[in-house]
């Protein structure tokens, strides 16, 4: 059975059509998904994100078990600074990806997704055993709202008497956003400018209903899954089972950047990482643009279109609204650029291999 987010009763007020994802009950649109990713795009959207989890990890060595534990360099991180990164197994696989914000000196908190988080959790319990550090999985206690889109700035503005202005793209405060204790955050997954509201569970509905109120005048929409799906893509940002599975290699998703052999200390996976930073990937992840109208899909074989032969495999497809036709991302082998098909139930449809992102925001 799906588990309810602490806003399943505002989904249902609003008429959402409700899915299960990650084994949660979530809204995947709540009337028009190109609606909704437009609002995104040209003024705000507004998300439930508290399917994803917190899990918190503090102690005297906290930064020290986080190098061990993942990929990156979180120790280096100062306080109030975030950073996207990793968690893979001894083989270099990637079990999820993470955003870790750096609280306090002994205090960070790790956002994993919600098909991951338990494992994560049991994970870091595991590599930070050594360490004079705790592991607590806070999940179960957090809502987590996002408002997104160029006039996000300007309606959380309108709640809050936080320094928005001068908080940086992966940067996050604490403060109060309509009377309730807020963790405001400058991330997102939509590549609009936007914030990540972390509130206790109790505050999740409140707080809704005063960012829609105070959203009303900028034309801010609720947005489900099916907007946040289509946004990312169009991004070029990564989804876990799709374009990350315990199969690949940061390297492999074109994502070698996040592992940081520089820091002090072995860390969980280096030994079959480091062989991998000169060595280009069979395949590598690329973008694709259709000619037609028929949309590659996610599982979708990727061949040449001259004789049909199997080069690669579609992860994400999706029509894209910025750019008008259908887009998807997709491993093909790394020596080819042109000649490319996406084999749509036994029809070649001819694709354009592009460098990722899709969409850039105008900054």
């Amino acid at each position: 059975m799906s588990r309810p987010t602490p806003l399943r009763g505002v989904h249902e007020a609003l008429g959402a059509t409700l899915t299960d994802f990650a084994g949660w009950l979530m809204p995947l649109r709540y009337g028009s998904e190109s609606a909704e990713h437009n609002a995104v795009r040209h003024a705000a959207g507004l998300f439930d994100l508290s399917h994803m989890g917190e899990i918190f990890v503090t102690g005297s060595q906290a930064g020290e078990a986080l190098d061990h534990a993942l990929v990156g360099y979180v120790s280096a991180l100062e306080p109030g600074r975030a950073r996207y990164t990793m968690i893979v197994d001894s083989r270099g696989g990637v079990l999820d990806d993470l955003i870790v914000y750096r609280l306090a000196d002994e205090e960070f908190m790790v956002v994993a997704n919600a098909s991951n988080y338990p494992r994560v959790a049991a994970e870091l319990t595991e590599r930070a055993g050594d360490f004079d550090a705790v592991v607590d999985d806070r999940s179960e206690r957090y809502a987590l709202v996002a408002v997104q889109g160029p006039r996000s700035r300007e309606i959380l503005g309108e709640l809050t008497e936080a320094d928005l202005d001068g908080l940086k793209y992966y940067a996050g405060l604490p403060s109060t956003v309509a009377g309730r204790e807020a963790l405001v955050a400058r991330t997102g997954y939509t590549g609009e400018d936007g914030f990540e509201l972390f509130v206790a569970a109790e505050d999740a509905e409140p707080l809704w209903a005063a960012l829609t109120k105070a959203g009303e005048p900028y034309g801010l929409l609720p947005a489900g899954l099916s907007a946040r799906d289509t946004l990312r893509l169009e991004a070029g940002m990564p989804l876990y089972g799709n374009e990350l599975s315990s199969d690949l290699t940061p390297f492999d998703a074109g994502l070698g950047r996040v592992v940081r052999f520089d820091k002090p200390g072995d860390f969980v996976g280096r030994a079959a990482l480091e062989p991998l930073k000169e060595v280009p990937p069979a395949r590598r992840l690329v973008g694709l643009i259709a000619t037609g109208r028929r949309v590659p899909r996610h599982g979708y074989p990727v061949v040449l279109s001259e004789d049909g032969s199997v080069v690669g495999e579609v992860t994400s497809g999706a029509p894209s609204q910025s750019l008008g036709r259908p887009i998807a991302m997709a491993y093909v082998d790394n020596d080819l650029s042109t000649g490319l098909a996406v084999d749509i139930r036994g029809s070649r449809e001819p694709v354009e291999v592009v460098e990722l992102p899709f969409y850039r925001r105008k900054k």
